[in-house]
This record gives structure tokens, C-alpha cells and sequence, in this order.
């Protein structure tokens, strides 16, 4: 199994709204994401606005993704339905930082 791990910190503004609302709407359209890609290799997917940070080092925004397979990973990150949702965070973010592990 693999596990895809990305943090972004949310511009305080962008896109005429605030960082709240942007992750407000880029958990939703993650949410929808695991119904748009049908790949049974694909297994979960969870995100979401971080609630408790203590420092402006802390990141605003997490995802997490399982895959069976690291080709399914690899299908899942040329996804059109995926690649619509990159545009939309690289215009609301400022950092990001991902990992990729097995477990």
C-alpha cells in the first residue's frame, strides 16, 4: 500500500476569497474526488483544514491519499479530474510539501 501525504499553507487571499473559504472549498472538491476516479487500486482519500495551528510554520491544509499500487498513485496524479483540482490549489497556495511512503 502506498500512502500521498501533501501539506500547503493557503494564501490569506485568493481568488476573491479567504484561506478559510478556499480550504472550505478545496475539501469539498477532494471529497468528490474519490467518486470521480473510479480505480479500485485508489482506496481513500481524506483532507482538511488544520484547526489547531500554533505558528505561522504550520501548514494550513492537508491531504491524504491510499493507493494500492504505486501505478495507481501514478494514475491518479495524471487524472484529469485531479489535474483540474491542481490548478485550483496552485492558485490559492504559497508552500507545499508532500511524501510518498509504503506501509
Amino acid at each position: 500500500m502506498i500512502k500521498h501525504i501533501v501539506y500547503w499553507k493557503l494564501k490569506k487571499e485568493a481568488l476573491g476569497k479567504s484561506a478559510q473559504e478556499n480550504g472550505v472549498i478545496l475539501a469539498e472538491k477532494f471529497s468528490q474526488l474519490k467518486n470521480l476516479i473510479e480505480d479500485e487500486e485508489f482506496t481513500s482519500i481524506q483532507s482538511g483544514l488544520n484547526f489547531n495551528k500554533s505558528s505561522d510554520d504550520d501548514y494550513d491544509f492537508a491531504l491524504v491519499t491510499e493507493f494500492k499500487t504505486a501505478e495507481a498513485l501514478d494514475r491518479y496524479q495524471k487524472h484529469p479530474h485531479h489535474l483540474a483540482i491542481v490548478d485550483f490549489v496552485r492558485n490559492i497556495t504559497s508552500e507545499r510539501k508532500a511524501v510518498d511512503f509504503i506501509f
